[in-house]
């Protein structure tokens, strides 16, 4: 069975720094893209950023320049790090991998991490 695991969240004053991770692990043939995903109380989630297994990245506007995501392919693991973090970034951060595994090529999600910014 497939999980992701993230991790790193936690409070943070504004221009801070934080960096979350997010393992996956079972019974795993490859991975295409991994990505974060947030959702702020009241609304949608987003795509924050994106990563194909070729390293290839997209980034929401808003986080373009503050954040940074990158992959360990030898770990299943996927990493974001948020720099100059705003109170607007507070939110509950997800990730996503697609994944291929016995079950076939699917999304798979983790529980989430939450990351609130004091102002």
């Amino acid at each position: 069975q497939v999980q992701l695991v993230e991790s790193g969240g936690g409070l943070v004053q504004a221009g801070g720094s934080l960096r979350l991770s997010c393992a996956a692990s079972g019974s795993i043939f490859s991975i295409n893209s991994m990505g974060w995903y947030r959702q702020a109380p009241g609304k949608q989630r987003d795509l924050v950023a994106d990563i194909t297994n070729g390293g290839s990245t997209i980034y929401l506007d808003s986080v373009k320049g503050r954040y940074t995501i990158s992959r360990d392919n030898a770990k299943n693991t996927v990493y974001l790090q948020m720099s100059s973090l705003q109170p607007e970034d507070t939110a509950m951060y997800y990730c996503k991998a697609v994944i291929r595994s016995w079950s076939g090529k699917k999304d798979y999600w983790g529980k989430g991490t939450l990351v609130t910014v004091s102002s």
